[in-house]
């Protein structure tokens, strides 16, 4: 069973193209135009074990907003798509991810209701010239409802005693767990036969 999708997003601010493999080995050709999210979205394919094309050009003269919000929907979007009926799968992921100083745990189920639970600690406000360290926050939440799933985001730890928070490794830990969960909720569970994992009999 081929797991693949492809999207094409198209608006008046961005163009976006996504094509995703859920059964990949993680492989990721990124290009967005914002080099940290690059470097966000290939923890994704790494950690997921998704191969992942992502192509975005947006209106970065005005901010990295646009560019950001419209590939995590395009992003969602392919995810549900190469989710298809869900039979089979694990729906449950959870993972708690040390980097360093900063301790993250991300639980995901695969729902069909979109629901997004995001705590970090305040941080500096950009991570590079153009990442705004609010839009994490925002991708998750974008990615969440348009791939209509329910995900948890914490960060329980943040900083060595009498510092302070170093925001690169704060996102970046972020999106590990949030990658290690994505592929464990993904994987086929040999134990459900192909049937879904819901006494509702629907995802």
């Amino acid at each position: 069973m081929s797991r693949t999708a492809r999207i094409d997003r198209v608006t008046n601010e961005t163009k976006v193209l996504i094509e995703i493999d859920l059964d990949g080995t993680g492989k990721g050709d990124l290009s967005t135009g914002v080099g940290f999210y690059d470097h966000m979205l290939n923890q994704l394919a790494k950690h997921g074990g998704f191969d992942l094309t992502v192509r975005c050009e947006g209106d970065l003269e005005i901010d990295s907003h646009h560019t950001m919000e419209d590939t995590a929907i395009a992003l969602g979007e392919a995810f549900a798509t190469a989710l298809g009926d869900k039979r089979g799968i694990r729906r449950y992921g959870s993972a708690t991810i040390p980097m360093d100083e900063v301790l993250v745990r991300a639980a995901v189920d695969l729902s069909g209701r979109p629901y997004v639970v995001h705590d970090e600690p305040l941080l500096t406000p950009y991570i590079g010239p153009v990442y705004a360290t609010s839009m994490t926050r925002h991708i998750f939440e974008a990615f969440g409802h348009a791939a209509k799933v329910t995900l948890h985001v914490d960060v329980l730890r943040a900083c060595r005693p009498g510092g302070h928070p170093d925001a690169h490794h704060v996102v970046e830990a972020q999106f590990k767990a949030f990658s290690r969960a994505l592929r464990e909720a993904v994987e086929i569970d040999p134990r459900n036969a192909g049937s879904l994992p819901s006494t509702k009999g629907v995802l």
